[in-house]
């Protein structure tokens, strides 16, 4: 088993945190509105920013995915489709990314819970990592009068727009963080749910499909809890509860490239899939060796054939055809065939 790192993933890893410590520093104004109180979850968010970037640069090079990967770049950029392609991607990234109406088909209840972790994560992102990063802070809109009561929401250096801290507006604002949490535990306990009552869930249960869920609880319990100690206990625990917040949102951003949640960076390439599909349907056919009826686009078994073997699954024939040309009825009557040849015949 070879344990050295990937070189290429290493590199663009390095990049990625270089990139990022080169914008926090740019996006501060250098340093200046950096809150050396965040200092653990910058670590934290640098160590998952090259764990993603290491295993993404890792994966896109394994031969089932690189080939996906060229295609989806050949596709969109095909001679005499790129206006339609180029004019489909916006509905392709709010239906598969945003909407993922592919997971309501299979249950409207996992789409629900789907969308409340996925938004209230949005959320919690939008937020937390430009304060992490010193992007974002507030100041008094002004030194006397009304102004003094209201603040204003600089993006670096640059002020956006100022609000009243005991308005609607600056409500939501100043609790973002807890409306995440708030969707976020949601979805959390209608997956639990589900996989609790479940009989098909259950028999597929691993050890490992509950920790993400219990991640994200531990993040938005404890980041729920800093609110209610600063507004109803007078502040107690509040030291405690700080530490233990950041304890479980640096475990969760390490988790990240490891884990399930990795998905999230996979699930872009659900794009080149919509045009892989679509092109497929629309151009040639591949027909069965056996029976002579088609049954899938002949792209996809050219690739099927360049690739297997790279994985350690070569279907090549001795008169030079392949098992991947016969269609799947076909195959299950030569396995029977050669199952039957096997023990002496039928009878």
């Amino acid at each position: 088993m070879d344990l050295r790192l990937d070189r290429r993933g290493t590199l663009w890893g390095l990049l990625a945190v270089a990139l990022t410590l080169v914008l926090v520093v740019l996006g501060s104004s250098g340093l200046t509105w950096f809150d050396a109180a965040l200092i653990g979850y910058l670590f934290g968010t640098l160590f998952a920013i090259f764990g993603v970037a290491y295993r993404y640069t890792v994966w896109l090079q394994r031969p089932p995915t690189a080939r996906l990967n060229k295609r989806g770049w050949e596709l969109l950029w095909k001679p005499g489709a790129r206006t339609r392609n180029l004019t489909a991607l916006p509905g392709l990234i709010v239906s598969k990314l945003f909407i993922q109406d592919f997971i309501f088909k299979r249950s409207k209840l996992r789409w629900l819970a789907h969308q409340l972790i996925f938004w209230g994560c949005i959320l919690a992102a939008l937020v937390t990592f430009p304060l992490t990063f010193g992007w974002l802070h507030f100041r008094s809109a002004g030194p006397t009068g009304e102004d003094a009561a209201r603040y204003t929401m600089w993006l670096a250096d640059f002020p956006t727009i100022s609000f009243d801290p005991r308005g609607f507006f600056g409500f939501l604002v100043i609790h973002a963080l807890n409306i995440s949490a708030v969707l976020v535990l949601a979805g959390v306990f209608l997956f639990l749910g589900r996989r609790l009552r479940d009989p098909a869930a259950l028999a597929v249960e691993r050890s490992s499909d509950l920790l993400p869920l219990a991640g994200l609880f531990a993040v938005s319990v404890t980041g729920m809890a800093l609110t209610v100690s600063n507004m109803f206990l007078e502040g107690r625990f509040y030291a405690f509860l700080t530490t233990t917040h950041a304890l479980t949102v640096i475990l969760g951003l390490m988790y990240i490239p490891f884990g399930k949640l990795f998905h999230i960076f996979q699930r872009p390439a659900n794009l080149g899939v919509a045009y892989y599909k679509r092109e497929g349907a629309e151009g040639a056919q591949a027909l069965c060796a056996s029976c002579g009826q088609p049954w899938a686009a002949q792209m996809q078994v050219d690739d099927l054939k360049q690739v297997l073997p790279q994985v350690g699954f070569d279907y090549s024939t001795a008169d030079g055809g392949n098992y991947q040309d016969n269609c799947p009825r076909c195959r299950r009557r030569m396995v029977a065939l050669a199952q039957s040849s096997g023990v002496g015949g039928f009878g």
